[in-house]
């Protein structure tokens, strides 16, 4: 099974040759190859897998999934106890 993460692109700079960018997970910035999809620049929201940008997604489709992903984490902290420090909450405050 593969998990691809949705972000909004903040900034794309080349790096040996290959197109990269900086992308924003709700607050958590990466690097990440962007070769696959050249046709997303500053403020796109792409879907990140293991560092590679694989397709472009519309915003409010990131959302939805952002927000899937962060009732997951809740229901698995429920399970498993406290979440780590520095995780988001339900409104993507960090706690």
């Amino acid at each position: 099974m593969c998990l691809g993460i949705p972000g909004r692109i903040t900034e794309v700079h080349e790096e040996a040759g290959v197109r990269m960018g900086t992308v924003d997970f709700g607050g958590v910035r990466r690097e990440v190859c962007l070769a696959y999809t050249p046709e997303a620049g500053v403020g796109a929201y792409v879907v990140v897998h293991v560092g590679f940008a694989i397709t472009r997604v519309d915003e409010a489709e990131a959302e939805r999934t952002l927000e899937v992903l962060r009732a997951m984490a809740d229901a698995v902290a429920g399970e498993l106890g406290e979440p780590l420090p520095g995780t988001p909450d339900a409104d993507g405050r960090p706690r």
